[in-house]
């Protein structure tokens, strides 16, 4: 499977520009995996770091549905990857986790994401709370947010990336 890329648009009106910027950032991820095993998927950069290509995807999945699920739309949608108990399960992988299923999780997560986002004005206010506070987010927030995660992970994922097989880009 060949993941395609494209840049944003640079005279959009700001929906498409932000909805552009976090297509391209989730893109981004998918190309940092591609061509890569599971057991590569599943290799940490340097100790005493567990970050792995697959655990951020798996990350990712979960934000996904929490900012566009349970803030968003206001869904009682439970975390996919992680407990309570263990916020950090999405990053633990295993050997039985496989890039097919992450991969899937994933795109269905997106694709409710574009789903519920298209019922939202930017200044709509999202009809569910974050767990860490009351206050009130609009969808132009989330995208904000949304691309800041996608991209603070990327870099992580060029690291990864680069240490499991020395490509590097953009």
């Amino acid at each position: 499977m060949t993941i395609e890329r494209s840049e944003p648009s640079r005279t959009a009106d700001e929906r498409t520009m932000l909805e552009g910027w976090l297509e391209y950032h989730r893109a981004s991820l998918a190309v940092k995996c591609q061509g890569l095993t599971d057991e590569q998927l599943r290799t940490a950069s340097v100790a005493p770091s567990a970050l792995t290509l697959l655990g951020l995807v798996r990350h990712m999945a979960d934000v996904e549905r929490g900012w566009f699920r349970r803030v968003l739309a206001g869904e009682d949608a439970a975390p996919i990857h992680y407990t309570a108990e263990d916020r950090d399960g999405d990053f633990r992988v295993t050997e039985t986790d496989t890039w097919q299923d992450a991969y899937a999780t994933w795109q269905n997560e997106i694709t409710v994401a574009r789903r519920h986002a298209s019922g939202f004005a930017l200044d709509d206010l999202a009809k569910g709370h974050h767990h860490s506070t009351d206050d009130p987010f609009n969808l132009r927030w989330i995208y904000t947010h949304m691309i800041e995660e996608y991209a603070r992970h990327n870099g992580h994922a060029d690291l990864l990336r680069e240490s499991i097989d020395g490509v590097t880009g953009d």
